[in-house]
């Protein structure tokens, strides 16, 4: 089977199935598993890469003809037999229709697949789905299954007699952005209360005096995108204002940069680990042995004076 994927995180999921090798095709911005760089790149994106967190949000809002463009050419010299892409967010990936419009224009059109998690049961019903395409049904469910294991592994050690951490998961900064989707589900498998996103529901802007308003305990910045430096890099546009100083957590130094890029955002295999980062963020003195070791897609922001 000649694969394309136009989705970094779908493109992970097919690694984790064991059908990597089939690949043929990716997107600009899919860079792991290591390696998968090197296959044609059949998207690429209308935004400066130097832009900061506040031109793109401005970007976003003005784009009226679609974020990223599809080489249809290279489409038709790789010739793929599934597409697999997404219709959830214009934002992440080539629009939906423009993928189909592409795919029928082939000698020999291939099967679309496109996908529209919202919950991590939509998660987990996406790595089903994709795991009977690809003949790999029993790795998808012990994909599943690992989920299952570690938000028991967690529960394990935490006391369900204690309140509940306030926890809040910044998907954006200048402007902010709370979570949504799946990710506040992750907050609550990792023993914390999610103080602003909602389950299922988009990911929104929010003001300020939201944020300060919603004192949470623990703040977690993962900036859609972005890699932990980038993401560090972004947020001295907002370390000085008020409303964040005051924030429980950023005077008790409980602050966790997360890069943007590999968790979190992209609803694939590493939603797992994302899971074991926000425990160990969450609750750092019972949980932190879990996740990567600081440093690795992950760390606490420095106390500032």
């Amino acid at each position: 089977m000649r694969i394309v994927s136009l989705l970094p995180s779908l493109t992970e999921l097919v690694h984790s199935l064991g059908r990597g090798g089939d690949l043929v095709g990716v997107t600009h911005e899919c860079d792991y598993p290591t390696g998968v760089e090197a296959l044609p790149w059949l998207t690429r994106s209308r935004i400066p890469t130097a832009a900061s967190s506040a031109q793109i949000d401005a970007l976003v809002a003005s784009e009226q003809g679609g974020l990223y463009t599809l080489d249809e050419a290279k489409l038709a010299e790789v010739a793929p037999d599934l597409i697999l892409t997404q219709e959830q967010c214009d934002v992440c990936a080539v629009n939906e229709a423009v993928v189909r419009r592409s795919a029928m224009k082939l000698p020999s059109p291939p099967h679309v697949e496109s996908v529209d998690p919202r919950s991590l049961d939509g998660v987990f019903a996406m790595f089903r789905r994709v795991g009977e395409l690809l003949d790999r049904r029993d790795e998808a469910e012990a994909l599943v299954a690992g989920f299952a294991e570690t938000t028991r592994a967690i529960a394990s050690r935490l006391d369900p007699a204690r309140p509940k951490p306030r926890v809040l998961l910044l998907e954006w900064i200048d402007p902010p952005y709370g979570s949504g989707h799946w990710n506040p589900e992750i907050i609550a498998r990792a023993g914390g209360v999610e103080v602003i996103g909602r389950a299922g529901e988009r990911s929104r802007r929010v003001a300020w005096e939201e944020v300060a308003a919603a004192e949470p305990d623990v703040i977690l910045v993962s900036l859609c995108g972005f890699p932990l430096g980038r993401a560090e890099f972004e947020l001295q546009a907002v370390v000085e204002l008020p409303e964040w100083r005051g924030l429980p957590a950023v005077r008790d130094g409980r602050v966790a940069v997360v890069d943007g890029s590999a968790y979190f955002s992209r609803p694939g295999p590493r939603l797992e680990t994302s899971l074991r980062i926000a425990a160990a963020a969450i609750h750092p003195t019972l949980c932190r042995d879990l996740a990567p070791p600081e440093g690795d897609g992950w760390w606490f922001l420095a106390p500032r004076p």
